[in-house]
């Protein structure tokens, strides 16, 4: 029983702790305010504001697509950003989420965007962003707490594909392969058939 007991308590704790550590981004804000999207770091992403006004909804006739206004305020120039849009009644009840997207997004630039698929079931009073794609290009985020390498400097060893010895088998008898080096095998009928492997472009 005490075992247990401490188990319960040393949980609440650990929760406790992470809960107190999560940033102050991704809160929900009054429709007017923009909201912030924070990516894995807990760093600020994304700024969203809503183009949309008119966003009376109910469940006989929900508000069916908006249009927000996505800013990049990170570091990086993301190829590809989705997330949510979640928005909630006067009680705090969540009554509509519209997943968002767009395609390249330097930093600082803003882009409109719109959240196909959104059925919203209310007249909202608060609402937040959340990102749940944002991918950067390679070169932002190979080793992002490291300076970059020179321009001609040789590509890191790991990049290098490296094929294991090849050999093909023909009815028992196995030849050893080299790309581009042609083999000749002799045929039932003695006739002489040539093979080259190449690497396909």
């Amino acid at each position: 029983m005490r075992v247990k007991l401490i188990l319960i308590c040393l949980t609440f704790i650990t929760c406790t702790a992470v809960n107190a550590q999560q940033p102050d981004g991704e809160q929900r804000v009054a429709l007017q305010e923009q909201a912030i999207a924070l990516d894995a770091e807990g760093r600020v992403a994304l700024a969203a504001r809503l183009r949309t006004t008119d966003l009376r909804g109910s469940l006989d006739s929900p508000v069916m697509n908006i249009r927000l206004v996505l800013e990049n305020r990170s570091q990086f120039f993301y190829n590809y950003v989705s997330g949510w849009a979640t928005f909630y009644d006067a009680e705090g009840v969540r009554c509509g989420e519209g997943l968002f997207k767009l395609d390249a997004l330097a930093v600082g630039e803003a882009a409109e965007t719109d959240t196909p698929g959104l059925r919203l079931r209310c007249a909202p009073s608060t609402w937040r962003v959340v990102a749940t794609n944002l991918l950067t290009r390679t070169s932002d985020t190979a080793k992002p707490n490291q300076p970059e390498p020179p321009a001609d400097a040789a590509p890191p060893a790991d990049s290098v594909t490296v094929l294991p010895p090849l050999e093909i088998n023909i009815d028992g008898e196995t030849l050893p392969l080299q790309l581009g080096n042609p083999i000749e095998i002799n045929t039932r009928r003695k006739r002489s058939v040539r093979i080259v492997v190449n690497t396909r472009p």
